[in-house]
This record gives structure tokens, sequence and C-alpha cells, in this order.
């Protein structure tokens, strides 16, 4: 689809309701992030599927850019909303940045192959394994929360809805503890990867952990637009 047609039917969505492209947005964000798990997968596996993967996860993310810039757009005009709009930009924010992180670490991927001792390789897959269940989570968050303020929510609703949100920040935790035992991990076999080996597994373990921070972060500012409205 060429842009000037994905930026109408985009339109078309907002025209029929102001946040379901919000659920849209969030939802290009998590399949970036499930095709970065697949090319994590074969980049352990040395499949040679690495480079068409990132160039999948590159066209995802402009699209995710054309939709944060429609609705941005959209909230310019005289549109009424039951939240703040400088809320829900500062919610958008944290939420565009999970498909740009995604598109980072693929990209690192494709820089430099790399012969991984089996326990970097199980941890790594593992890593991304659960910063896709983190993000699968916080667009569960999203959607729930989208259909709610389509109508008359109640608090109960509203609270029903948000228990989610500690949900994700815990699992943000977990990523957090295997990234640093990653981190040790690589360090330990320095001498196996050597330095330049070890600087590209760093620099592409902490891009990936980073994606569950900014679900966490976009789950945190949801939750605050959601209670100031």
């Amino acid at each position: 689809m060429k842009k000037m047609e994905y930026i109408r039917s985009v339109l078309d969505v907002f025209a029929r309701s102001p946040f379901k492209p919000l659920y849209l947005h969030a939802s290009k964000g998590v399949e970036t992030v499930r095709i970065l798990d697949q090319a994590v997968n074969a980049y352990c596996s040395n499949m040679p599927l690495v480079e068409e993967l990132s160039h999948q996860i590159d066209g995802i993310e402009h699209e995710a850019d054309i939709i944060k810039q429609t609705i941005r757009g959209q909230l310019s005009s005289s549109i009424m909303l039951p939240v703040k709009a400088e809320d829900l930009l500062n919610f958008l924010k944290p939420q565009d940045s999970i498909a740009d992180v995604a598109q980072e670490a693929a990209f690192i991927l494709t820089l430099r192959p790399c012969d991984m001792p089996a326990p970097i390789k199980t941890k790594l897959c593992e890593l991304s394994a659960l910063t896709l269940e983190t993000v699968e989570a916080y667009e569960k968050l999203v959607d729930s929360l989208s259909e709610l303020l389509e109508t008359s929510f109640s608090k109960r609703e509203v609270e029903e809805s948000l228990i989610l949100v500690p949900t994700i920040e815990e699992m943000e935790h977990r990523v957090d503890l295997i990234e640093k035992d990653l981190l040790k991990e690589i360090y330990s076999h320095e001498e196996e990867l050597g330095a330049v080996g070890v600087f590209h597994l760093v620099e592409l373990v902490r891009t990936i952990a980073d994606i569950a921070d900014k679900a966490e972060h976009a789950a945190d500012r949801l939750r605050t637009m959601i209670l100031r409205r």
C-alpha cells in the first residue's frame, strides 16, 4: 500500500474512533517485536533470515510512524476527547519507541555475525521471548482501555483494566534480571568472543531489554492519562 493510501485508511479509522488508532499503533509496535524475536532466533541458529526480517521491521516501523503522525495531526483539530491531549501525546511517545528500538535491535543483528557459546544463545533467546511477552501484555492493556474510552466507563472497569500495569512492570523487572545475567555471561566469555564480539553483544542485549522498558514506561503513562481524565 502506498503512503497516501495508508494515511487515508488510518484517517478512516480515526473518523470512526479517535482511540482505535492508538491500539493500531500499539499493535504495529508488537508486530515489530514479534518479528525481532524471529530474527534473534535466526541469528542464534546461523540462519540467513536476519537481513530479510530486519527489512520487514523497517516497513512496519514506517507504518507506525504514519499512524503516529496522523494521530498528532488529528489532535491539533477541535476533536473532543475524554482525556487531556497533552497526556495522550506524552503516552504516545514511549509507545512509539517500542517499534523504534525494535528496529534498532534488528539493525544491530545485521551488522556482525557472532558465533556465540551455547549459554549465551539460550539466554539471548530467553531475553527476546520475555521481551515479546511484555509488549504483548502491553498490547492487551491498550486494547482494553481503548475500548473503554469509547464508552461511559465506570471506575471499576478502569481498575480492572489497569491490573495489567503491575503485571507489565513485573515482566519488565524479569527482563532486567535476565539482561544482567546475560551481560555477566557475555563478559565471562570475553577471551573467546573478542573485544568487538563482546561490544556487539552487549549493545544488542541492552537494546532488546530497552524494548520492555519502553513498554513499561508507556503503560505507566497510559495509567496516568486514564486516572487524570
